[in-house]
């Protein structure tokens, strides 16, 4: 059998290292699950999701020229993700349909509710400001530590 890049296949694990396991997808076919692709969340030990020879379900990701193949069980048991709708002006759907037209309005509306997105030129100059009031307190602060330092120490002789 000749595996595929992006096919799901059942394997068989086969070893456990601390970076990741090796999987067996058919008889004398091995690959190696990293341990970032074992699960959703954050892995510390493998030994907490897998075990030696456990069946498992695997997607090929790479298969390089020296014969190492990737494989992912996270995007083996991954459900898709439903594809996106496509927004249509009105115009564009055949009979210009006056439910769609309600509906867009609607979502106009909801949109002109929120706040207006800041632009990156408002979030830098905020960003400045922020910083220009925040070094202009530091610095006052540093300045009447050391005019304090400077009173106590008293006249030298």
């Amino acid at each position: 059998m000749q595996l595929e890049k992006g096919k799901i296949y059942d394997g068989k694990v086969t070893g456990i290292t601390k970076f990741g396991a090796f999987v067996e997808i058919e008889k004398g076919v091995t690959g190696m699950v990293h341990i970032s692709e074992v699960a959703n969340g954050f892995v510390s030990e493998i030994k907490d999701h897998l075990q030696e020879g456990q069946t498992v379900k695997v997607k090929v990701l790479t298969i390089a020229e020296d014969g190492k193949i990737g494989l992912s069980i996270k995007k083996a048991t991954e459900t898709p993700r439903p594809p996106r709708q496509q927004n249509f002006r009105r115009d564009d759907k055949p009979g210009g349909n006056n439910n769609f037209n309600r509906q867009s309005n609607y979502s106009n509306e909801k949109k002109q509710n929120q706040p207006p997105a800041n632009s990156f030129e408002d979030m830098l100059s905020k960003f400045k400001q922020n910083s220009e009031e925040k070094m202009g307190d530091l610095k006052r602060n540093i300045d009447s530590k050391r005019k304090s330092g400077s009173r106590r120490s008293g006249p030298k002789s």
